[in-house]
């Protein structure tokens, strides 16, 4: 995770969605972390766009995405890596989806 002073890290129990950026729920905090098998930790900007989140699995990094966005706010690229394969996907200045 980045160590960058402008970014907030948060905990979750999942997300929903399938087209990035995914909407995560169930906030939980840190202390709830040590009971848990399964959890999200999740960076936003100053402007609560979510930047990226890894999901843990029993210590273990399941599955990542990273977020980029545009000056006005819209998603640009996004960057998943699942199954020891990273698949990017670049979006026009709409969010319409380019290539993946």
């Amino acid at each position: 995770m980045s160590e960058n002073p402008n970014e907030q890290i948060r905990y979750f129990v999942s997300y929903t969605g399938v087209k990035p950026p995914v909407r995560l729920v169930n906030p939980l905090e840190l202390a709830d972390l040590s009971n848990r098998n399964t959890f999200i930790i999740a960076r936003f900007d100053a402007q609560e766009r979510l930047l990226g989140f890894e999901k843990m699995v029993y210590a273990e990094i399941e599955i990542s995405h990273k977020y980029e966005y545009d000056a006005d706010g819209v998603l640009r690229r996004a960057e998943i890596y699942m199954d020891e394969e990273t698949t990017e996907m670049r979006f026009d200045a709409q969010g319409t989806l380019l290539t993946a």
